[in-house]
C-alpha cells in the first residue's frame, strides 16, 4: 500500500483529516515520483541484461544447479529459473512505484518459501538468485537510485533466508 493509501486509510478509521505531518510524508512521497518511475523504467528496461548477468553470477556460486540433475539442469528447467528470476525484478518495482515493501508481500511472497520447498527448490539459491539480481540491478543505477531501490531486494532476500 502506498504511503497515500495508508494515510488515507488511517484518516478514515479514525474519522478525521489526515494531520499536518501525515500530508507532510505525502509530499514527500510525492517528490520521489520521478526518481520511483525512473528506477523501475531502468529496471524494466534492463530486465534481459540483469538477468544475464545475475544467471552468470549465480551459476558461478553454484555450479552444481547446472550439471546433471541439478535444479537448473536442462533447458526447461533453466528456463523456469530466469522465468522466476524477471518475477523478483518486476515485484522489486511494484515496491519501488509503491515507496513500500507491501505489494512485495502481497504478491509475491507469501507462501514462496512452501513453494519453493515443496518444488525442491533451494531456498539459499533463490537467495543468492535475488543478491545476484539484486548487483545486476544497482550497478545500472545512480547511487541515490540503488540505494532507494536495495531495501525491496534485501526485503525479498530476507523472505527466502
Amino acid at each position: 500500500m502506498s504511503v497515500v493509501s495508508q494515510v488515507l486509510e488511517r484518516a478514515d478509521e479514525e474519522l478525521r483529516y489526515p494531520s499536518i505531518s501525515e500530508l507532510q510524508s505525502v509530499q514527500n512521497f510525492l517528490a520521489t515520483g520521478a526518481q520511483r518511475v525512473r528506477i523501475a523504467t531502468t529496471l524494466a528496461e534492463s530486465e534481459d541484461k540483469i538477468v544475464k548477468k545475475a544467471t552468470e553470477e549465480l551459476f558461478r556460486i553454484h555450479p552444481d544447479y547446472i550439471s546433471p540433475g541439478g535444479n537448473a539442469y536442462g533447458q526447461k528447467q533453466r528456463n523456469q529459473c530466469l522465468r522466476d528470476f524477471t518475477w523478483y525484478i518486476r515485484l522489486t518495482t511494484y515496491g519501488v512505484l509503491a515507496g513500500d515493501k507491501d505489494p512485495i508481500e502481497k504478491i509475491g511472497i507469501i507462501g514462496v518459501r512452501e513453494m519453493y520447498n515443496s518444488l525442491g527448490v533451494p531456498l539459499v539459491g533463490m537467495a543468492d538468485a535475488v543478491r545476484c539480481l539484486k548487483n545486476a540491478s544497482l550497478a545500472l543505477l545512480s547511487r541515490d537510485d540503488a540505494a532507494t531501490t536495495e531495501p525491496y531486494f534485501d526485503y525479498i532476500i530476507q523472505a527466502m533466508s
